[in-house]
């Protein structure tokens, strides 16, 4: 999730996941898969640059998963752990 704000300054959390397009028309337009439309202050490359950050703080913490971390995992995740004992 990002936070943008509002024309009128109030801040406010978009799923970034659910926008489909970002628009300059003169002002910054999201248009979610909802159909929903959220005209905000931050410019298109503002924008951009939010859903890129959270997507890499997002994917950080995730490691490639191999046939030898997913049979070493007890929970069956779908993401391995690294681990940071030697063997």
């Amino acid at each position: 999730m990002i936070q943008l704000n509002r024309l009128n300054n109030h801040p406010l959390i978009v799923n970034s996941d659910l926008i489909k397009f970002v628009e300059k028309a003169p002002d910054t337009v999201l248009t979610l898969t909802t159909g929903e439309k959220i005209v905000v202050l931050e410019s298109v490359e503002q924008v951009l640059e939010k859903v890129i950050e959270f997507r890499r703080t997002v994917l950080s913490g995730l490691t490639v998963r191999t046939p030898e971390t997913s049979a070493a995992s007890p929970t069956g995740s779908a993401v391995a752990h690294e681990k940071t004992e030697p063997e």
